[in-house]
């Protein structure tokens, strides 16, 4: 015969159950989408160096890079600010939006103004490839949007970069290769230009990190035409927090970069828009 007392404790038992079970699928729940957000939130710094990873942004994630690099060649000063907003649009697409300011001084004559404003998309299309990593490409628009012609290229320029990223732990290889045709008569940019560069990321110790970089820029053709030059980039980095990283360090000449020069900047990821 059935027992109202049992039946009733035995309901509470069972809904006791039911809710201590939803209370620990909703926990996991809350747990993964705590994971998933904070890694959206963590910091994909392509700077300090030339090349970049192959990594993009989380879909409507912000990040925003930004620095200032000095140099001083012979009778000049030369100061740069170029920022990088990124955008992710999907998993695996990244919108690239780059304006910057220049400040040359030669001889005591100063121009200063904004350089050429570039937006473009990066593409991270391969991931976990045997023997190379993760694989990307990167197209980039740059318009002859500065007001000062000494500043700019006076061109429109489109590049194409091809990245492969592998990881080791926390270590990290990042190895790009690139072309660029310009419009214009070569006069004042050269019409083809080309680079090659090779990037290395390794801890330090706690929050420290380290960034190694030799890069180059193979000779060009043309009125404007330039030899060959060679870069090496080192410096430290250091995370502030997981959304916010910071560099500083120094780029040597190699071959015909006409002198050595500083550097400092950030990035910081906003979060999701």
């Amino acid at each position: 015969m059935w027992n109202r007392r049992t039946g009733n404790t035995s309901r509470s038992i069972r809904g006791a159950m039911a809710m201590t079970l939803a209370t620990i699928v909703m926990a996991r729940i809350v747990s993964a989408q705590d994971s998933t957000e904070s890694d959206a939130r963590t910091a994909l710094p392509e700077r300090p160096t030339v090349a970049t990873h192959a990594y993009t942004v989380a879909p409507r994630y912000v990040e925003l890079e930004a620095g200032v690099q000095v140099a001083q060649p012979r009778n000049q000063s030369v100061a740069q600010v170029p920022v990088l907003l990124k955008i992710g649009l999907t998993p695996t697409l990244q919108l690239d939006l780059a304006p910057g300011y220049i400040r040359v001084r030669d001889h005591g004559n100063v121009t200063s103004g904004l350089t050429d404003f570039a937006f473009g998309v990066k593409w991270h299309a391969l991931s976990d490839v045997p023997t190379l990593g993760d694989v990307a490409f990167q197209a980039i628009v740059s318009t002859p949007t500065a007001p000062v012609r000494t500043v700019g290229t006076g061109t429109t320029g489109l590049s194409l970069l091809g990245i492969v990223s592998h990881q080791w732990g926390s270590y990290e290889l990042d190895v790009n290769t690139g072309v660029t045709a310009r419009s214009g008569d070569g006069s004042h940019a050269p019409k083809w230009a080309t680079l090659w560069t090779a990037s290395f990321a390794a801890p330090l110790v706690d929050r420290f990190g380290a960034a190694v970089e030799l890069f180059g820029f193979p000779g060009t053709s043309g009125v404007a035409g330039t030899p060959p030059t060679v870069g090496f980039l080192v410096g430290p980095t250091y995370a502030v927090r997981r959304w916010l990283v910071l560099d500083a360090g120094a780029v040597f000449n190699v071959a015909n970069q006409n002198a050595n020069s500083v550097y400092a900047g950030l990035t910081w990821n906003f979060g999701r828009l």
